[in-house]
C-alpha cells in the first residue's frame, strides 16, 4: 500500500487551486501536491526541463488534475502531448474545467483523458467533486507506477 500519493495540479486559478488543496487535505488521505500554473510549466515539470531538470524536484505524479483553460500551452494540447508519449501516457489525467462544451469533452477523451469533470459551482459542491475524484483515483483504482513496463520484456 502506498503511504503518500503525488498529485500534479495544473491550474492557473488560485481560488480553484486552494479549494482543491483544502478538499484533498480534508479527505484524510496522504497526498503530496505539486502545482504548475500553466501548460508550459507542466510540460517542463513532466519532461524535467528548465527549473525541473533534477527529477528529485519533479517526481512522477500518480495522477494529474488538468485545467483546460491555461495560459500558454492549453490543457488540451498538454493532454495530447502526454498521452502520445509512451513514457507518460499511463499517468491518469483527470480534466477539471469549467467547460461543458461537447467538443471539449470529445476532444479530451479522444486525446486520452481518463475522466472529464466540470468544476462545480459553490464550495460545498466543489468539495464533493474532489472527494469523489480522490475516492476513485487514490483509493479504488490501481494505477501504474511509471518505469515498470517495457515493451522489450
Amino acid at each position: 500500500m502506498i503511504d503518500e500519493h503525488l498529485i500534479l495540479i495544473v491550474e492557473d486559478n488560485d481560488d480553484d487551486y486552494s479549494i482543491t488543496i483544502r478538499a484533498l487535505r480534508k479527505s484524510g488521505i496522504k497526498v503530496m501536491i505539486k502545482r504548475c500554473e500553466d501548460g508550459d510549466i507542466a510540460l517542463d515539470y513532466l519532461y524535467h526541463r528548465g527549473a525541473f531538470e533534477c527529477s528529485k524536484t519533479a517526481p512522477r505524479p500518480d495522477i494529474i488534475l488538468l485545467d483546460l483553460n491555461l495560459p500558454g500551452t492549453d490543457g488540451k494540447e498538454v493532454l495530447s502531448i502526454l498521452k502520445a508519449d509512451e513514457r507518460l501516457m499511463d499517468i491518469p489525467v483527470i480534466v477539471m474545467t469549467t467547460s461543458s462544451d461537447s467538443m471539449d469533452i470529445e476532444k479530451c477523451y479522444h486525446y486520452g483523458a481518463n475522466s472529464y469533470v466540470q468544476k462545480p459551482i459553490g464550495f460545498d459542491n466543489y468539495m464533493v467533486a474532489i472527494e469523489q475524484i480522490k475516492l476513485f483515483w487514490l483509493e479504488v483504482a490501481l494505477t501504474p507506477k511509471g518505469g515498470q513496463y517495457n515493451d522489450k520484456n
